[in-house]
């Protein structure tokens, strides 16, 4: 009796279970890919890289609209583990990541295209969505029974409410005063803003380098996202320097200017301090062979704060007219720079692989097909 043959698996149907469970485990903080190429495109082009600048923008466009795709079709099929990263002190926080994502966007269609329409959307899109994750997400983690130890749950990535409510901070300095007459009530919003970002930065961080010194670490806790220690603070400065820069528009910022001037330097002064001990944390996590260097999302998040770091010096620099600056921005642009190409040939490899991996499995099926599975000889 002849053996009965098996039926030839859908490689087709084996693509979209993949890309399913893709979505399902999508990590909240992929808006990340967003805030770096933004970022560097930013320093690129106040570095003189115009082209560059435009290159990456024409990249963050379609990239933006890519995530947002995702994250509304996990929240649609897959409601109860979106809910539950909400829910959650390792990932929740990188939900952050969407205001910060926009904000980046909408600052480079203001400086690259004058486009101060879509910009000024964008703006209030972040500001609902800052609102909604603010308030939300440390709601729910407040009135969660069941919580962590701090050693489990506090990771660089809480960091992002600082990122992103400084991003607003930053956008809101190109687009609201030109949109409305009463600058004083407008620059009292972003003062605001500014300063809220930077108590948030003073509580995580205590409990971030509480966390370093008198809980075991290992190198599976030292995840990119631990640059945001930098990251933060170097967003702060750059909101300060445009806080600085528009001054000359409000009387209230003009009575402030001196403390405004005072605390930019400190938070600027903070992320330097934090370069070396980032950088020596991650060579000892990469010192031994087993710790491989493989792509992870979570990359962005270290692509973002060099960036972002080598753009506020630039404008810290150029609003205290310290050349030395100039070329200290120069030197970590061309380090962000590297950084993004590298992670996004990281990414574009991985859907390489997996897109050849289908076109083989397609190829296999249609031979079987044609030619049947070989019976077991007898």
């Amino acid at each position: 009796m002849e053996p009965t043959r098996p039926a030839p698996s859908d490689p087709s149907r084996a693509a979209i279970e993949h890309l399913a469970r893709g979505v399902q485990e999508l990590h909240p903080a992929y808006f990340a890919l967003v805030m770096a190429t933004g970022i560097v495109s930013l320093a690129s082009d106040a570095l003189g890289l115009g082209d560059a600048a435009r290159f990456l923008f024409f990249i963050n466009v379609p990239a933006y609209a890519v995530v947002w795709a995702l994250f509304t079709a996990r929240a649609i099929l897959f409601p109860r583990q979106f809910v539950a990263d909400l829910r959650s002190h390792q990932r929740g926080p990188g939900f952050f990541t969407s205001i910060a994502a926009t904000c980046v966007l909408g600052v480079q269609c203001a400086v690259l295209f004058d486009d101060l329409r879509t910009a000024y959307a964008l703006w209030w899109l972040a500001m609902a969505l800052w609102c909604a994750c603010t308030y939300g997400i440390f709601v729910l983690l407040s009135v969660r029974e069941a919580k962590p130890s701090l050693g489990e749950g506090m990771n660089g990535g809480w960091l992002l409410a600082v990122v992103s409510t400084q991003s607003l901070c930053v956008l809101g300095c190109k687009v609201l005063p030109a949109r409305f007459p009463q600058h004083d009530a407008v620059f009292l919003v972003l003062v605001s803003l500014w300063l809220c970002g930077g108590m948030l930065y003073v509580w995580m961080i205590s409990l971030i380098f509480y966390r370093y010194m008198f809980f075991q670490f290992s190198r599976s806790d030292l995840l990119p996202p631990y640059w945001i220690n930098m990251g933060a603070v170097a967003i702060s400065t750059l909101a300060g320097t445009a806080l600085s820069a528009a001054a000359t528009q409000s009387p209230l910022l003009r009575g402030l200017l001196p403390f405004v001037n005072g605390l930019t330097l400190l938070f600027w002064a903070t992320a330097t301090w934090w370069i070396p001990m980032l950088v020596l944390l991650g060579i000892w996590r990469h010192r031994v062979p087993s710790c491989r260097i493989v792509y992870d999302p979570l990359y962005w998040g270290l692509v973002f704060p060099l960036g972002m770091y080598a753009l506020a010096t630039h404008r810290l620099g150029q609003l205290h007219a310290v050349a030395a600056l100039g070329w200290i921005a120069k030197g970590v642009a061309i380090v962000s720079l590297c950084a993004w190409l590298l992670t996004f040939f990281g990414m574009t490899t991985r859907l390489l692989y997996l897109v050849l991996l289908w076109l083989r499995s397609v190829q296999a099926h249609r031979s079987t097909v044609e030619t049947g599975p070989a019976l077991p000889e007898r």
